[in-house]
């Protein structure tokens, strides 16, 4: 036979948990469960559950043990699976604004961080150098590294994931090992994905847990070899993929979440058992002590993966982690009923792993969920007859509450609204029903509480592919064909059987404002082949015991953390008494304020514009050290004072990648001197929304150019092409005088200036081919104007407004306010005459696709059901919403139209109007690249300045025919209301 035995380990009392939590050793137990599989005749022959101990090694030895006791061919076992730093960037002239670990929490931060190095070196989009290696500039670095001592150095390129040809990565590697021998070495290209600082950040994390993890691994070896199991050793990786040791004591970090992951494999493979069930997607539910985890199953039987970027104890990273939602509902979740209202709610807390002491089944004083599940019939386990005198509203309040908690949170993680089967795992899963709204059958399975375990054993081996690809001249079709078979060929070399291996996922995804390129992401799985034996770790690596606490470095307090690293609003009196510093009528940008800028600038964004977080956490860094970035009132400005204003053009693929260097910087220095103006006199915003809202600020800080910005933008919000700016609804001659002369830079040595256009579309569109061919992201400045010509032309107070949004959006969530957040920023923007929540539900549809460069399409959203609502008990008046709300959009929202149950259609907002989508649950503004099926959401509109609506031309320019909908009549909305000043509101008070 054919035996495969999986375990997987509770992660309660990991080391890697507590070190990025720096939080003191955990007590609480967690379960090892076991199990061993005949793989060929797909039979489960025994499993087992038992108590992890403080000591990993012994805790899997004693659950393995359980198992070998069960069955005599133990001998015949092929495999075991267990599921469980200096800084060298390699960027040119680019992300110095950023430096590694700019995003990290202060106190992780102070822990990790090594010294530094940005260098020479980096990609394109399109796969050629920005610069080539400086070996004497690696050198340099290896020396300072050196003399402090670093035990492990994280090696980052841009775009290193494409990067087939030059492998600087893999370069500076080789440079640092043989100046360094001692060393622990990671290249980002090993780790994740497209996405510069959320890549770097993985690796850093990394890099920082391989002295522990080679620890760690060692003792699954030696538990194996203590049991005389003489197979190699396998680890489960966090895409429901294997591991050597070897590998996953270089790389552990892609074994964090491997739980979940083995629990939907797992899954996947007891419903495969099943005659009745063909392979479809499903939703996992598995339920255990304390918390429920539910994930997407897709019809290969790997999970859904999570989105581009997740956050892990206040880092983001982009690493394989599957979609899993997780709420507080388990086997141990407290039971409460109020006296007054006799609402049941359920969790979150827990007794956890004390539920068989604790419980009142088990002769405990605690009402628990399991309590629930046996008064109602659901399990017959304990004394019933502790439970039997529950009352029944108290019974079938609590089993409702399980049943609204698990049906929201499985629509949620659906992708249509198509009725979906459930696949029940977990010791916990007793107390779900039998049938769910939204659920085509409830599955459970033999063996179903170790379904993790099971996950553990089948896992398969896997190649990866994530590149960009040129399709110009060669048809996707057969580009896909291509990397799909670099794919297997990489499963196989990793041990696959060739014969079955098989694509688990292939996605392309089109880059915006190019035609000729896009990316490819395509994962290939299959099973081992039993013939390759994988890599072990010798244990004379390692002779100290992992478990032992003398191993443990915990980060500083925070009362250690460095000066000005620590300064934040943590409670709603301390954002209520907040005020910003303004003297001498300028303002002077806190972190905080920019924090709340950068939130206000996303809504008015109204889905395009990308994210500003990459813009703030420059501007974060250049204020902790020091800069100052200042704002003034545009009515302080003299007749013939200079502004200067502009942004930045290009795709957003980008921009997450090459990260902002100096282009913005060079086109305006570029085009003044062209004009033969030393600098301006302010600074002002292109578009409020999105990042361009705040690109000036770091041009204007004193650690550029040193001159304050405007409050107002010539948008108000992100409009798709440059002609589209207030300036220019003022230029009646239609060739962009307004604009021109401007011009671009791409930050490593090109530049382009225009000085004359046909037509005003015309630069929009002339240069948007040129930023393809120079790295399809560049800076861009326009021609400075006088304050006494722009006329009505500025739309003033802009960054108020986006500070006043940003402000009430963290107020809320202080004061646990979400759920009033539209009315929330309908306040922060001038009340109900100039905005209003248009309406709320959750996205039940997404259509979009790219053309000539922007992101088109259109997102629909329904009411919730009476039972998907959040009760609230307050006297608080609720806005009903009935039907759905259609938003189509390029790039930006478009227009707002509803449709009622009778199927009547009216329109509640059009451009120039604002429309905003925010997450319901968050408050934060979603992008268009964000929506996506299930989102809870409320839509907000917000009226336009009359800089668009009081003229014909601004109409043409902004309106709905600007956008392709000639047919679609312009309605305000309300009347707009300008933004009260910030200058204006605490010049007296500070």
């Amino acid at each position: 036979m054919a035996l495969r035995l999986g375990v997987d380990v509770g992660g309660t009392n990991t080391y890697v948990r507590r070190v990025l939590t720096a939080l003191p050793a955990l007590t609480t137990a967690s379960i090892s469960d076991a199990v061993l599989l005949n793989i060929a005749d797909k039979h489960v022959l025994a499993s087992a559950k038992h108590p992890t101990t403080p000591d990993v090694t012994q805790g899997i030895q004693q659950a393995v043990q359980s198992v070998l006791d069960q069955v005599p061919q133990a001998s015949d076992i092929q495999a075991i699976s267990i599921g469980t730093t200096a800084v060298i960037r390699l960027c040119g002239p680019f992300t110095h604004g950023t430096p590694p670990f700019v995003g990290f929490p202060p106190d992780l931060k102070n822990f990790l961080k090594g010294p530094c190095f940005l260098v020479s070196g980096g990609l394109q989009i399109d796969g050629s150098e920005i610069a080539t290696v400086n070996a004497t500039e690696i050198e340099s670095a290896c020396d300072t590294i050196d003399k402090e001592n670093i035990q492990a150095v994280a090696i980052i390129s841009v775009f290193a994931p494409i990067d087939l040809n030059f492998k600087q990565e893999e370069y500076v590697a080789s440079i640092v090992q043989a100046k360094l021998p001692h060393l622990n070495i990671v290249c980002s290209k090993d780790v994740a994905h497209i996405g510069l600082l959320e890549r770097e950040n993985a690796t850093i994390l990394n890099a920082s847990l391989l002295r522990y993890a080679k620890k760690t691994v060692i003792g699954f070896q030696k538990a194996a070899r203590v049991l005389h199991l003489t197979c190699p050793v396998f680890i489960t990786s966090n895409d429901g993929t294997l591991l050597s040791c070897a590998q996953a004591a270089k790389l552990p970090i892609r074994t964090f979440s491997s739980g979940p992951t083995n629990s939907m494999r797992g899954a996947a493979f007891l419903a495969s058992l099943q005659s009745d069930i063909s392979k479809e997607s499903a939703l996992v539910v598995d339920i255990g002590g304390t918390t429920t985890d539910i994930g997407m199953l897709l019809p290969s039987g790997f999970p859904r993966q999570a989105a581009a970027c997740h956050e892990l104890c206040g880092v983001l990273l982009n690493f394989s982690m599957p979609h899993v939602t997780s709420i507080g509902l388990g086997g141990g979740s407290l039971v409460r009923q109020d006296s007054h209202s006799k609402r049941v709610t359920i969790g979150p807390d827990s007794v956890g792993h004390r539920i068989t002491s604790e419980a009142r089944i088990f002769n405990g004083v605690a009402l628990t969920a399991t309590d629930i599940a046996v008064a109602a019939g659901w399990a017959s386990i304990g004394d019933v007859s502790r439970v039997a005198g529950l009352d029944q509203s108290l019974i079938d309040g609590a089993q409702k509450a399980i049943e609204t908690m698990l049906q929201n949170t499985l629509d949620a993680m659906k992708t249509s609204a198509a009725d979906i089967p459930v696949y029940l795992v977990g010791g916990g899963s007793i107390l779900a029903p039998d049938q769910l709204v939204g659920v085509s059958r409830v599955h459970r399975f033999p063996h179903y509480d170790v379904a993790n375990a099971v996950g553990a054993a089948i896992a398969q081996i896997s190649g990866t592919v994530d590149s960009f690809e040129d399709i110009s001249s060669t048809p996707i079709s057969e580009v896909r064909k291509a990397i799909e078979a670099k794919a297997i060929a990489r499963a196989v070399a990793s041990g696959a059987t060739p014969d079955r291996v098989s694509i688990v996922e292939s996605e392309v995804i089109p880059i915006a404002y190019t035609t000729g390129r896009c990316r490819f992401y395509v994962k290939a799985a299959g099973d081992w082949s039993g013939d390759a034996v994988p890599d072990e770790i010798d244990d004379a690596d390692s002779s100290s015991n992992p478990s032992s606490e003398n191993t443990i470095a915990y980060p500083p307090a925070m009362s250690d953390a460095l000066p000005g690293e620590t300064f934040s609003l943590d409670s709603a009196d301390s954002i209520l008494t907040y005020q910003p510093r303004v003297q001498d009528n300028q303002w002077f940008l806190s972190e905080i304020d920019l924090e709340w800028i950068s939130d206000g600038c996303y809504v008015l964004g109204c889905g395009g514009g990308g994210s500003p977080l990459h813009v703030f956490l420059e501007l974060r860094e250049m204020v902790r050290a020091g800069a100052i970035i200042r704002v003034i009132d545009s009515g302080s400005l003299a007749p013939d004072a200079l502004i200067g204003w502009g942004g930045a053009m290009g795709s957003p693929e980008v921009c997450s990648e090459r990260l902002l260097g100096n282009e913005y910087n060079e086109a305006s220095t570029e085009l003044w001197a062209f004009m033969g103006i030393t600098k301006p006199d302010v600074l002002c915003a292109l578009e409020i929304g999105g990042g361009n809202g705040m690109i000036n600020m770091i041009t204007a800080a004193t650690k550029n150019y040193d001159i304050p910005i405007v409050d107002g933008d010539f948008m108000l919000e992100h409009r798709v092409q440059w002609h589209q700016t207030t300036a220019n609804v003022y230029d009646e001659t239609g060739r962009a005088v307004s604009l021109l002369p401007c011009a671009i830079s791409s930050g490593d040595g090109n530049v382009m200036i225009m000085t004359k256009a046909k037509r005003d579309s015309d630069v929009d569109a002339a240069f948007r081919a040129a930023c393809i061919e120079m790295g399809t992201f560049v800076g861009h400045a326009s021609r400075p104007l006088r304050v006494q010509d722009l006329g009505a032309s500025m739309i003033v107070n802009t960054v108020s407004l986006s500070w006043r949004i940003g402000r009430a959006i963290a107020l809320a969530r202080k004061q646990s306010n979400i759920d009033q957040i539209g009315q929330v920023v309908v306040d922060a923007v001038g009340g109900p005459r100039t905005a209003k929540v248009l309406f709320s539900g959750k996205i039940i549809d997404v259509r979009r696709r790219l053309y000539k460069g922007h992101t088109i399409g259109e997102v629909v959203i329904a009411t919730l059901s009476a039972d998907e609502e959040v009760q609230d008990n307050s006297d608080r008046p609720e806005a009903k919403f009935d039907g759905t709300l259609t938003i189509p959009f390029k790039n930006e929202n478009l227009f707002a139209e509803h449709t009622s149950p009778d199927g009547q259609m009216r329109m509640l907002a059009t451009v120039p109007d604002l429309i905003a989508v925010l997450d319901a649950q968050s408050g934060s503004a979603l992008g268009t690249p964000q929506y996506k099926y299930g989102l809870r959401v409320l839509v907000l509109g917000i009226t336009a300045a009359p800089q668009w609506t009081s003229t014909q031309r601004g109409l043409e320019l902004g309106g709905p025919s600007a956008f392709g909908f000639p047919d679609t009549q312009y309605k305000p909305l309300g009347v707009y209301c300008k933004p009260r000043s910030v200058i204006e509101e605490y010049a007296d008070s500070t």
